[in-house]
């Protein structure tokens, strides 16, 4: 357990992309009505997660870790939950398939609602307000009474994340992760995708193992691993009232967690040493992700491991890489080179998202597949050069039919931005996309498993 810790003791330290609140007597209530609230998850499951990433570290399974930029109220539907679950649990398939290892299924889903921002304030037509930083905090629209940060928003991000985790746990066990559906799985619109043809015979191909293996006598009634899965969710751990609130500690270890969800990350804008991101978390038993952008030196990071997991559990930090597909291959190997000598067992993770937004030339914010791929493949070329294992893949992705990232198979391009872009932040990768992004990876999986077998001969 931490030393000189205690769930409130970030506030002694320095807080950046925090929302200056006008009403402290309002946020005082609701972070009290909060932290009476039952917990969205539990320190047991957390610890299963932190297992499980233990053997992402060792290379004896792959992280995928994906779901939408932030979550809004607005768009809250069980469709949209329900398709961007099948889309992972698609992409799990694909990478499992291919690659012969478990897959970790952790979703940016049920708490995705702050955002970092880089100004505190916007400016439209001479009028300057507060700017957005994710529903839990203000309104996208701009207008001042729904830009004044709103404690009561709190309370209902927990309720929505409640009811997704609720219908998520439902998915994960009910039957609809039960492997005899993968045919079921595919949504409509895929169908435009030249991957779907190649998703249906992997899907074939499993049906056809799964009927041998009934036939033997293994089925869902008899391997309950058959017909469910375990699924984890995830969110940056940006707005600390809300977290804090959130901090239980656990009846069984002594231990607290950060309840609102499994795993949670320290971004990019708030991992530096001293930062109140980074004392919350140390506290905390939840496995925790760290960003990595060209910013971070090693020494830093080296500063950092050591304060976040001085024990040196595995399974306990994953560090999530987020540099641009044309700085990759410079940065990353000094990283990785220092936390090797160190001896550190983290998990390494690959974000190509944001380090590859361009704004097109209509106005729009997007990002094109074919860096997002670039960056990928920079990844796993700079553990292979180095000797590490490339262990997972952090992705901003919808199941809806979004037209937010250029390129890929579906061939969104510049003058289709316009005709469903739908995000309340940053670009997301459609399903269509989304399943392409994990047959390219799942290609380079099958050579990162070719070449570990070959050095090991």
């Amino acid at each position: 357990m931490a030393t000189n810790w205690t769930p409130e003791s970030w506030r002694q330290h320095k807080a950046v992309q925090m929302p200056d609140y006008p009403d402290s007597a309002a946020l005082a209530a609701a972070e009290g009505e909060l932290s009476g609230y039952p917990p969205l998850v539990f320190a047991g499951e957390a610890r299963e997660l932190t297992t499980a990433l233990a053997q992402v570290a060792e290379g004896k399974a792959f992280l995928l870790q994906g779901g939408d930029c932030a979550e809004s109220f607005a768009e809250f539907h069980p469709n949209n939950i329900r398709d961007t679950f099948r889309v992972i649990l698609q992409m799990a398939v694909v990478l499992t398939y291919a690659s012969k290892l478990p897959i970790v299924k952790v979703g940016r889903m049920a708490g995705q609602f702050a955002k970092p921002r880089s100004a505190p304030t916007e400016e439209q037509g001479g009028v300057e307000l507060p700017s957005y930083r994710g529903d839990i905090i203000n309104d996208i629209a701009f207008e001042k009474a729904g830009r004044d940060p709103d404690p009561q928003r709190m309370i209902r991000a927990y309720s929505q994340s409640a009811a997704t985790l609720n219908l998520l746990r439902a998915f994960a066990n009910g039957g609809y992760a039960n492997l005899h559906q993968v045919h079921a799985w595919t949504l409509d619109f895929m169908g435009r995708s030249p991957w779907a043809a190649q998703y249906g015979e992997v899907a074939g191909r499993i049906g056809d193992a799964l009927d041998f293996m009934a036939a033997c006598g293994i089925n869902p009634e008899t391997v309950p691993q058959l017909k469910g899965t375990q699924f984890y969710t995830s969110h940056e751990a940006l707005l600390l009232p809300y977290e804090q609130a959130l901090t239980r500690e656990d009846s069984l270890t002594g231990q607290f967690y950060d309840c609102s969800a499994h795993f949670l990350w320290i971004g990019d804008r708030t991992r530096f040493e001293g930062s109140a991101h980074v004392e919350f978390l140390r506290g905390v038993g939840n496995p925790i992700g760290l960003k990595c952008g060209p910013s971070l030196e090693p020494e830093a990071l080296l500063r950092l491991l050591d304060t976040l997991d001085p024990a040196r559990q595995p399974g306990r930090i994953t560090l999530i890489t987020r540099y641009g597909h044309d700085k990759i291959e410079k940065h990353l190997p000094e990283l990785v080179r220092a936390v090797k000598r160190e001896g550190h067992p983290v998990v390494w993770s690959c974000d190509p998202m944001h380090g590859n937004v361009v704004k097109a030339a209509n106005g729009y914010k997007t990002r094109p597949f074919e860096r997002i791929l670039a960056e990928v493949r920079g990844f796993f070329a700079v553990h292979r050069a180095e000797g590490t294992h490339g262990g997972g893949i952090h992705a901003e992705m919808t199941g809806q039919n979004v037209t937010e990232c250029t390129g890929g198979a579906m061939a969104v391009t510049d003058e289709n931005l316009a005709d469903r872009y739908h995000t309340h932040c940053d670009p997301r990768l459609n399903a269509g996309q989304s399943i392409e992004l994990a047959f390219l990876l799942a290609e380079m999986l099958n050579q990162e498993m070719k070449e570990r077998e070959r050095a090991a001969a």
